[in-house]
């Protein structure tokens, strides 16, 4: 039995937190939100995972003391806005050495980190732990199925492949299939990329566009990423993998993907805030957007559908004319050039 925190009781955070503890572990739910813990912890339900019973093994608390204290794994399942105010509280009780892992996607706009990138910068200030273990745990994961143990992979990528497999063996089971990953840096910057692009699939869609322009995004939207990616120092093979191809898929194509949902609002004429209101939680790929313009600037790399995606969400340009204007672009090669065959 190992000792869980974790800090944030979202539904990701809540799917993971019941799986967890099915699987015989003691786990601790944190959240800034007081309300959220009371109502959790009396109704044993998640308002947006209705189908979950939460078990009653499961423990909550309102103190980010007692959810970092003698852990063998602290899991940050806040939103990438949240993340880095959430470790500046949680800095004074985290232990030296503590294995962490973040379940969080999105790249910082101002810094252009990622989660773990983040955990590291602020965990590293005065006061904080000596040599925390990172760990980013990422894939085709929507907490809807998880919730309802539906079979599920997942990605556990670090650096320290040591802590890679800790959490590997912490979060396998017989419905959840976790594999290790050393490109930790592929593996976020694919998490938070491909939930733009979704958004993208999800605008084609609502403007009554098909299953080819759907297949066409989502596969140019990955060539987009591995571009970037590989001009990044990550591995071309990550985007090919799980946390690459497989979180895009599941995010571009299913309804439980808020990205795809707001994208589709979008496409049939809803303004983004629209958008972001009717969804009713929290949009990713709105938020990682200025982050993916700026590598994109900064690594001098091609990113269209990006591009396109802001010009609809940020520059108030029409969705059918952003569409036109992708289709109009000068004609291609499709293998990138300078890639050895």
């Amino acid at each position: 039995m190992k000792r869980i925190g974790i800090l944030g009781a979202g539904t990701w955070g809540m799917a993971l937190a019941r799986m967890l503890t099915v699987s015989g572990n003691d786990v601790l739910v944190w959240s800034a939100i007081e309300k959220e813990i009371d109502s959790l912890s009396t109704t044993r339900k998640h308002p947006n995972l209705p189908q979950m019973k939460i078990p009653d093994e499961l423990r909550f608390t309102k103190s980010i003391e007692e959810v970092c204290k003698d852990k063998d794994i602290l899991l940050f399942a806040v939103p990438s806005v949240f993340v880095r105010s959430t470790a500046a509280k949680a800095r004074p009780y985290v232990a030296d050495g503590q294995i962490i892992v973040d379940v969080a996607k999105g790249i910082e706009p101002d810094t252009l980190y990622t989660m773990t990138e983040i955990l590291a910068d602020e965990l590293g200030k005065e006061g904080g732990p000596k040599g925390v273990r990172l760990v980013a745990l990422s894939g085709p994961t929507h907490a809807e199925e998880v919730a309802i143990d539906l079979p599920t992979t997942i990605v556990s990528a670090s650096k320290d492949m040591e802590a890679a497999a800790y959490v590997q063996e912490v979060f396998t089971n017989n419905v959840m299939r976790v594999y290790t990953n050393e490109d930790i840096k592929g593996v976020e910057l694919s998490g938070a990329m491909k939930n733009v692009i979704a958004l993208g699939v999800g605008i084609s869609t609502g403007l009554g566009y098909g299953d080819n322009a759907r297949a066409a995004l989502i596969t140019r939207g990955i060539a987009e990423i591995a571009r970037l990616g590989v001009t990044m120092g990550c591995n071309v093979h990550t985007f090919a993998g799980l946390a690459g191809i497989g979180d895009l898929i599941v995010t571009a194509t299913s309804m439980h993907s808020r990205n795809n949902r707001a994208g589709i609002l979008i496409g049939k004429g809803e303004t983004p805030e629209n958008a972001v209101k009717e969804v009713g939680m929290v949009v990713e790929g709105m938020n990682a957007l200025p982050a993916a313009l700026e590598l994109a600037e900064r690594y001098q790399v091609e990113m269209p559908i990006v591009q396109t995606v802001n010009a609809i969400v940020n520059k108030g340009m029409g969705a059918a004319e952003a569409v036109k204007s992708l289709m109009e672009r000068g004609l291609k090669n499709e293998l990138p050039q300078g890639y050895e065959k």
